[in-house]
């Protein structure tokens, strides 16, 4: 029999059944970290004296040797050796002969699959880590350029209050440091090593998995043989946080269309990331963004699948938990192409200051403050409110806005009115008047992203420690 686990069977397998049950289509992908468990293995393996050391040797040349073919794109991978494992353990034998064969001792596809999965993930955290800070860095660098710049807040889209355009910003600074530290936090769950736990059971075989876990950099190993091959929580984890940094990304989108729009006008978005249509020569489509909100929907069904997968399936291992990888390398893929391509964008962002400044001027988004120099005359906050309800639309019927009444008209409303109430409408009051921590107020922003960037030198300091570890 060709299978390498042939012995058991009397017929060969359907090709139907091979062609649909074969994950080497996909999981191929995961080539390197197959390789790097293979050599940990092997090594323990002679460490132990389960296999003689000139076997190890011959081993471990052999799988050098398939990883440079794999690398130059030489491999030859074949549906009818089922997966990644089987494909280099074919290859390894190829190479080096029946002693390639002796590799597998001691260990399981199930456990093998595992330690690949977690490897992989180890460093697409890290990478993600390290481009969710590039995206900060340029948000940042935005934010001190528009320190000056008022936009008018939104709630319901409504315009609200005037706000900085930085602090806006920033809100996303926000998002995404939370983004980065449940990357950060997953890590470590990330970072356990299932391989010695067999197909279920443990192995008869006398191995150290801490050497294993040591080599490949693993902090510890799993716990029970069981929960080492069934376990995906790691996976479902990563799949979560993908999907909310998607949410956060999709919403900065959402804004970036709103923003560009003839409508608004506040930025224009470099030429580089958009395109134009085939047949309105003057359009300029903001596509990147769009697609990246278009593109949260399926990071969202990646882990919807597999929490669907996993929901009834009994321990252990399960033939059904080969749907684990394409949805995950999915996300990776979708994930990757969205956060290299926000920071450019965002950073070459040209932002609309008079276009903003207009758009403040031209709305009643200071009301508040009104009221609130109301209650500061001695006016209960709700007898203020209904006060300034009136004089607002008293403003859309004679088509001004609040800074183009009189004092006279004001007195209509309340005499408390004085000729200070201009000085308290102008946007620059107004925002700098919410000088609290978290507000809107020009010091108060300033200092938000002095911390930003202290606390991104501490990211940047955990990316460089484990981007080396992950590798």
């Amino acid at each position: 029999m060709s299978k390498l686990w042939g012995g058991r069977f009397t017929k060969k397998t359907d090709q139907l059944v091979e062609e649909y049950t074969a994950s080497i289509l996909f999981d191929k992908e995961l080539a390197e970290e197959d390789i790097q468990g293979s050599l940990a293995h092997v090594t323990m393996l002679g460490k132990c004296g389960i296999l003689p050391l000139d076997d190890v040797e011959k081993i471990k040349d052999g799988l050098h040797k398939v990883q440079n073919i794999i690398r130059r794109g030489e491999m030859e991978f074949s549906v009818s050796d089922e997966d990644i494992h089987m494909n280099i353990e074919k290859a390894l034998i190829d190479e080096v002969g029946p002693v390639g064969g002796k590799l597998h001792t001691g260990r399981s596809r199930n456990d093998q699959v595992a330690t690949d999965m977690h490897l992989y993930l180890r460093k697409r955290v890290v990478e993600f880590v390290g481009l969710l800070n590039k995206l900060q860095d340029a948000l940042i660098e935005q934010a001190k350029g528009n320190l000056d710049t008022i936009v008018p807040g939104y709630t319901h889209l409504q315009r609200a209050q005037p706000i900085l355009f930085a602090h806006h910003l920033m809100a996303y600074v926000s998002m995404f440091q939370r983004d980065i530290e449940r990357l950060q936090d997953s890590y470590k769950r990330i970072n356990v090593l299932p391989l010695g736990a067999g197909a279920l059971a443990g192995t008869t075989f006398p191995i150290d998995r801490h050497y294993v876990a040591q080599q490949l950099g693993f902090d510890g190993v799993y716990e029970n043989s069981l929960d080492a091959v069934s376990d995906r929580d790691f996976i479902i984890e990563f799949l979560s946080n993908a999907s909310m940094i998607m949410m956060h990304l999709s919403r900065l989108s959402e804004e970036m269309v709103l923003w560009s729009s003839t409508e608004f006008r506040f930025v224009e978005l470099d030429d580089a990331f958009c395109t134009g249509s085939s047949i309105m020569p003057q359009k300029k489509n903001p596509d990147v963004p769009e697609l990246v909100r278009g593109k949260t929907g399926r990071v969202y069904g990646n882990l919807f699948g597999l929490l669907t997968v996993l929901k009834s399936l009994p321990l252990a291992y399960n033939k059904d938990m080969q749907e684990d990888k394409e949805g995950m390398f999915d996300t990776v893929r979708t994930l990757q192409g969205a956060l290299q391509l926000f920071a450019p964008m965002v950073s070459t962002m040209k932002v609309n200051k008079d276009r903003m400044r207009q758009a403040v001027n031209q709305d009643f988004s200071n009301a508040t403050d009104i009221a609130d120099y109301l209650v500061n005359k001695g006016l209960p906050f709700r007898q203020a409110h209904e006060v300034i309800g009136k004089t607002v639309l008293y403003c859309i019927q004679n088509q001004k806005f609040l800074l183009d009444l009189k004092l006279e008209e004001y007195h209509q409303f309340s005499k408390l009115f004085e000729q200070d109430i201009y000085n308290v409408l102008q946007p620059e009051q107004v925002v700098n008047a919410r000088n609290v921590y978290g507000g809107t107020a020009t010091n108060q922003v300033s200092e938000a992203i002095a911390r930003a960037e202290a606390v991104k030198d501490q990211m940047n300091e955990w990316f460089e420690q484990f981007f080396n570890k992950s590798r």
